[in-house]
């Protein structure tokens, strides 16, 4: 096997163990964790922002070179989420109307984004060993520091949709194994996989966007204290700003 099918392997499968950062606050007593839930869905919300902004949507324009096309796949992204919303809220309904209890469809919302997501990460960091081994590791620490305040964010918004703490993790896991299909996708069919990130790049910007400001920040109205929505406004900043101090670290 050469080395870059066990570089690429090994550096995806822990970018994908990263997604049980939220093992940390299993410790933490239930109307502790949910009396902080509000800052982790603030952080989620930024770092799903910044991420879609300053690092997705400038890749696919460069990527892409159609400024006209980049922007319209941008759109149908944004449309796409919010029709599998349409899709999960009817199917929500559904269930609720025959008693059973429901999670909310924003956090099955966050597992799709987050599955695409992460197959978009398995492939760069797979075509970057293609590359180089140097590279390779360069864009797999890239990758973890991009993943870890996201990661958080994300497990914070499936608390908040109604899954308990140990479902969270194993759905997020699961979602972070979409790394690992890309990155076998990619070694099987080489740099054939590029035209797929081609489409899912600015389509998964739009469905980031989407989430964050459809979802996410109306929950945030919510919480009327005026130091919770001083902290809920820290927290959305810095989700933000670790994106942006990424652009330096990438």
């Amino acid at each position: 096997m050469n080395a870059y099918y066990i570089y690429s392997l090994g550096s995806v499968i822990i970018v994908s163990l990263i997604s049980f950062v939220g093992v940390f606050t299993l410790s933490l007593k239930r109307e502790k964790l949910r009396k902080y839930l509000f800052l982790l869905i603030s952080l989620a919300a930024g770092a799903l922002i910044g991420d879609a902004f300053i690092h997705l949507i400038p890749e696919a324009f460069e990527e892409i070179g159609n400024a006209t096309l980049a922007a319209t796949l941008i759109i149908a992204g944004i449309l796409i989420f919010f029709i599998l919303e349409k899709i999960l809220h009817w199917h929500h309904h559904a269930v609720e109307s025959h008693g059973e209890e429901t999670v909310h469809p924003t956090g099955k919302m966050i597992l799709v984004s987050d599955g695409v997501h992460n197959f978009i990460d398995g492939v760069l960091i797979t075509g970057s060993y293609f590359v180089s081994i140097e590279l390779g590791i360069a864009t797999t620490i890239a990758v973890i520091l991009h993943e870890v305040p996201q990661e958080i964010g994300d497990f914070g918004v499936l608390l908040h949709s109604g899954f308990s703490a140990l479902k969270a993790l194993w759905l997020n896991f699961i979602s972070a194994l979409f790394a690992l299909l890309g990155a076998i996708l990619t070694l099987l069919v080489g740099n054939k996989t590029q035209e797929i990130v081609f489409w899912l790049l600015p389509i998964t910007a739009g469905g980031f966007i989407y989430i964050a400001l459809s979802d996410l920040m109306p929950e945030l109205h919510k919480t009327k204290p005026l130091a919770e929505s001083l902290m809920q406004t820290v927290a959305l900043a810095l989700g933000i700003l670790i994106m942006l101090l990424l652009v330096a670290l990438e």
